[in-house]
């Protein structure tokens, strides 16, 4: 049952937050510090996706559509069925984070790492969760102002013009220099990857800080935590169950069908965090709290079906997935997660 580091740290941060918030100037210059990490955050995703190779994905064009379809829209639509929660089990800033997690992109790393555990299509799996992300640098924050409306953040057009600036200009520049800094960054995959994580603490951080100067902190009972728990817990085991039968509906091979169900199932914490800090402002705390339960969750229960899937008996491959597959892996090249 893995536990993931980096969310102790996360959880560190939260309490690091709670005993010694940013107040006044500190306030001020953490949320400055907090806006420039985002920006860096996301030009160094768009430094390190490589978009032409996700493009060349494109070629096993219907399980990626299944993909994004789990990710953009079913994922969505469960957001939306849980607002007959509130205020039952659900506080309405609750059910904004919920809905906030169903609207984020899918991960790139543990979607690659649990798909080569259970043997499945690993190159699927390396497109998959790179057009997700790139989707959705668009995607998360128009579904997020159509969805959430003035009730997230108050969205307006000075909201839409941080997204602009803070996300998007970023990544295009990220992508832009690619070309000439690249290698560069691939070289320094772990230092700069040490770098994302720090800014994310930072991100964090400061959004909890605000949490606990407003006192945002006495909406959130231990009962209405287990509810948002075994929401998620919901959540997570329909779109498992979707994604692997409805992959064996559509007639998608083994190897395929789970591809799609680890990179269909699953929420992106890196790109939720820094997003959520930008579409909610000074409400980001209650925001992704129920990302990180749901990040932890999904590594849990993802690892265990992995671990069953990799048990299974190898099944014959025919010559049409052979060849898919082979045009997959020649489409994607060999890419780091």
């Amino acid at each position: 049952m893995p536990i993931d580091p980096y969310i102790l740290l996360l959880l560190g941060t939260v309490g690091l937050a709670a005993l010694f918030p940013a107040r006044g100037s500190a306030a001020d210059v953490a949320s400055g510090a907090s806006t420039a990490a985002v920006a860096l955050l996301f030009f160094l995703y768009g430094a390190r996706l490589s978009t032409r190779e996700a493009l060349d994905g494109l070629r096993h064009w219907r399980l990626h559509v299944t993909v994004l379809a789990c990710t953009f829209l079913v994922f969505p639509l469960l957001g939306l069925a849980a607002r007959g929660l509130v205020p039952v089990i659900l506080t309405h800033p609750l059910y904004q984070g919920l809905l906030f997690l169903t609207l984020v992109p899918s991960t790139v790393q543990s979607s690659i790492a649990f798909t080569s555990m259970a043997r499945g299509n690993v190159p699927a799996a390396i497109c998959a969760g790179s057009f997700s992300s790139l989707v959705g640098i668009i995607a998360t924050p128009l579904l997020a102002a159509s969805l959430l409306g003035g009730n997230g953040g108050g969205f307006s057009a000075d909201s839409l013009l941080k997204i602009v600036l803070q996300l998007l200009v970023p990544f295009l520049a990220g992508q832009l220099l690619r070309r000439w800094i690249g290698r560069f960054v691939a070289r320094h995959k772990k230092v700069l990857g040490l770098v994302d994580r720090g800014s994310i603490l930072l991100v964090v951080y400061t959004a909890f800080s605000a949490g606990m100067v407003q006192g945002i902190w006495h909406q959130v009972s231990p009962a209405r935590l287990g509810g948002l728990f075994a929401v998620e817990a919901v959540i997570l085991a329909v779109m498992l169950l979707l994604t692997w039968y409805g992959g064996k509906a559509l007639r998608f091979g083994r190897a395929d069908r789970i591809a799609i169900q680890f990179a269909g199932s699953k929420k992106s914490l890196a790109a939720g965090l820094p997003m959520a800090s930008v579409l909610f402002g000074a409400q980001a705390a209650l925001a992704v709290l129920p990302l990180m339960l749901f990040h932890q969750m999904q590594l849990i229960v993802c690892a265990v079906i992995a671990k069953r899937r990799a048990q299974d008996p190898a099944p014959e491959v025919s010559a049409p997935e052979r060849a898919a597959a082979s045009r997959t892996a020649v489409g994607t090249g060999t890419r780091s997660g």
